[in-house]
């Protein structure tokens, strides 16, 4: 019988900072992730998305924000595939020493986007985890 393989480190840093947010759920589908709040995705972990040799983490900005973010640090940041156009941003998490802050603020903007209202305005600013 073989053994379990290990999560990934990254993404189960990405998690814990995801589920500290209110009612955020994951869902795993092999090697990538998605977090939700009510259904609604919010954030994404992808390990070679579509093959393109990445491990990054994908947050919904604010129209025109994904495509300021891609052309202002293009070794960190892309669109991605298929959601990209949908004002999503993906910041690699594969390459250099990763700002958990950085991901811990744009989950939250992320999630603060996609919430409800109401849930939304429980969380005001973003945790430290």
């Amino acid at each position: 019988m073989t053994q379990p393989q290990a999560e990934d480190r990254r993404l189960a840093r990405m998690t814990k900072i995801c589920l500290a947010l209110p009612e955020a759920t994951r869902s795993v589908t092999g090697r990538h992730a998605s977090f939700a709040v009510r259904k609604k995705q919010f954030a994404y972990f992808l390990d070679d998305h579509h093959s393109d040799g990445f491990v990054a983490a994908c947050f919904r900005v604010a129209p025109g924000e994904n495509v300021e973010l891609a052309g202002s640090d293009s070794g960190r940041c892309y669109l991605p595939a298929y959601i990209g156009a949908r004002g999503w941003v993906a910041l690699r998490i594969d390459v250099g020493a990763v700002d958990w802050a950085e991901v811990a603020e744009l989950s939250a903007r992320s999630y603060r986007r996609t919430a409800p209202k109401a849930l939304a305005e429980l969380f005001k600013a973003p945790r430290r985890v």
